[in-house]
């Protein structure tokens, strides 16, 4: 038989043809019929990283706040137990189907919730000092914060596995980004509490401070400080959250038995603010409106006396990371102090004239931050 070279090279060719064909074919085929669920593999594995973390983030905090507990309180009994089953505590808000009164009935249940919680603690430790309370009470919100990061994150990732279902995962891999930050910083500002010392979100408050040094400081609310002093023949009332204690305070409350002494002529609320991403750590904003972060319960009152009593309501704005507000207060941030306070100076001088009375209002968790 002859060979025939030409041949052998179109027999050849044909099926290299075919192979290409079938190289190009089956990944496509794959892609059509496989492509949800490769993509639900590739994302949940990375997802599944992210929850390992959250878990161990939790785990450690809670063994460092029952350690924290052990090393440093007087207890009559192992407060493990108790103090565990803190950690599962809910809340449940109102019903707001009608809106009608429904900041009153989440004011009312948020309160109800501090009380029986600093209610408890007291009563598991003996010679607790406030400050002591208010740091364990922050404690115990970290680990309570990142035990719901954790078992929100895993139920909604356990429920796409189990569906197989990639829209579903979506969302959640869109929101692991942001869970992660924050949860990288609750558990970054265990140190900081357990020591009693500033914070980011403590810059307000210490520049408020500051300012009350020399002054007669009398209670406004609970946990709440305001007193007097004066800038350049306006009257300043001073309003911050009682110190070192790791509190907030009740603003609200304080500026409606201020306003009950005397009406102030303009509001000025300084603050921490977090900024935008591409914005500079400890950068200084201006603005208008209540600033005051949380749940809007204390917002709401400031607004609700300011709008009643057509009082002027000006922001002081510290700009900050989430990581930065709720961790160790850094350098740069409290070097803005001074800064912040010719701010503020110059805020009075351009909206209130000689004679007049402005309310400052330093808001945030003043720990580690006197008066």
């Amino acid at each position: 038989m002859d060979f025939n070279f030409d041949e052998f090279l179109a027999w050849v060719g044909e099926d290299i043809d075919t192979l290409m064909m079938l190289i190009w074919i089956i990944p496509v085929i794959v892609f059509v019929f496989y492509g949800q669920r490769i993509q639900l593999l590739i994302s949940s594995n990375e997802i599944k990283k992210d929850i390992d973390k959250l878990e161990e983030y939790t785990a450690s905090t809670k063994k460092d706040f029952l350690n924290y507990v052990k090393n440093n309180l007087t207890s009559k009994t192992d407060p493990s137990k108790r103090l565990d089953s803190f950690f599962d505590y809910f809340t449940i808000m109102p019903v707001d189907m009608d809106p009608n009164g429904i900041i009153s009935k989440i004011n009312h249940l948020v309160r109800s919730r501090e009380d029986f919680i600093r209610l408890q603690i007291n009563g598991m430790f003996s010679d607790l000092s406030s400050v002591e309370l208010s740091k364990l009470q922050n404690l115990l919100e970290i680990v309570t914060t990142l035990q719901l990061f954790y078992k929100h994150t895993r139920h909604l990732y356990l429920t796409a596995k189990k569906q197989k279902n990639f829209p579903l995962i979506l969302p959640l891999q869109m929101m692991i980004p942001f869970i992660m930050e924050e949860a990288v910083a609750l558990k970054d500002a265990m140190p900081a509490i357990k020591k009693g010392q500033p914070i980011g979100d403590s810059i307000g408050p210490m520049i408020v401070g500051q300012m009350m040094l020399d002054t007669t400081k009398e209670s406004a609310a609970f946990e709440t400080v305001w007193s007097k002093t004066t800038f350049e023949d306006r009257e300043l009332f001073l309003l911050k959250a009682e110190g070192p204690n790791a509190t907030v305070g009740r603003p609200g409350d304080g500026f409606e038995k201020i306003i009950s002494n005397k009406k102030p002529d303009l509001v000025i609320m300084i603050d921490a603010s977090l900024k935008l991403e591409g914005e500079d750590s400890a950068s200084i904003a201006k603005g208008f409106g209540a600033a005051i972060g949380g749940i809007g319960t204390e917002r709401f009152k400031i607004e609700e006396i300011a709008t009643k009593n057509q009082i002027p309501i000006l922001a002081l704005v510290i700009k900050q990371s989430i990581h930065e507000a709720i961790t160790l207060m850094t350098q740069t941030i409290a070097d803005k102090a001074n800064a912040v306070r010719d701010e503020l100076h110059q805020m009075i001088r351009e909206n209130t004239t000689s004679g007049q009375t402005v309310l400052v209002i330093g808001v945030g968790n003043t720990i580690g931050v006197s008066q």
